[in-house]
């Protein structure tokens, strides 16, 4: 009402809050609380404890700063507090796993020997897979990417990391760059995935013995 009363009749807000007028005379001649005071001066100590952390610090980190500094406090309170202020820290972002390494699995030869370099088109390819966080969860991204042009010249998408991602990149690499059945394919494929499956495997093995 206060905050309103230079746009409504205080005695308006009155009857459609279902209060005294006489009430709200009486409340606005008060001061503030002891309450309101406490809350005053503990929401200063929050601002200047979230400031020195550079405002990672969230609510859980600053109450154990608020105890250490001897203020008894309790969380729910630091928490309303911060809420009212738009506090809020940092929190750590989780680690998503995109590889699941296989206990029995052996890693791929190295083709390219670490020279990630090439003197024309479809020499060498490089492949990767990584995840796009959305609103509905992660999608999977696979592509496959010409190392002289830099461009990418095959990419999948789904919501798993299987194997069968990363082989339709490679499909989509091959069919852009051997629409019409010529010997375009590149002479070496790199993947940073240490331990593919005998089916990516195999379908590496393929590109390298087509481009030679």
């Amino acid at each position: 009402m206060k905050a309103n009363q230079a746009t409504w009749p205080i005695t308006t807000m009155a009857r459609l809050l279902k209060v005294s007028t006489s009430g709200f005379y009486a409340w606005l001649g008060r001061g503030p609380s002891k309450r309101a005071l406490s809350d005053m001066d503990l929401l200063a100590r929050i601002r200047a404890i979230h400031a020195r952390s550079r405002g990672t610090y969230g609510m859980p980190r600053i109450h154990v700063e608020l105890v250490d500094q001897g203020v008894h406090v309790g969380r729910k309170r630091v928490a309303r507090l911060m809420r009212i202020a738009g506090l809020c820290g940092v929190s750590r972002r989780r680690w998503i796993t995109t590889t699941r390494r296989q206990p029995d699995a052996r890693p791929a030869p190295d083709l390219v020997q670490r020279h990630f370099s090439a003197d024309a088109p479809n020499r060498l390819w490089v492949a990767d897979a990584t995840y796009v966080p959305t609103g509905e969860g992660f999608l999977y991204l696979a592509v496959v990417l010409d190392v002289f042009s830099r461009r990418i010249v095959g990419w999948s998408m789904s919501n798993h990391l299987y194997t069968e991602l990363m082989l339709r990149a490679l499909d989509m690499a091959l069919a852009q760059r051997r629409p019409d059945g010529g010997s375009t394919t590149p002479t070496r494929v790199a993947s940073t995935r240490r331990s593919p499956s005998a089916g990516a495997a195999a379908r590496l093995a393929c590109v390298c013995r087509w481009g030679r």
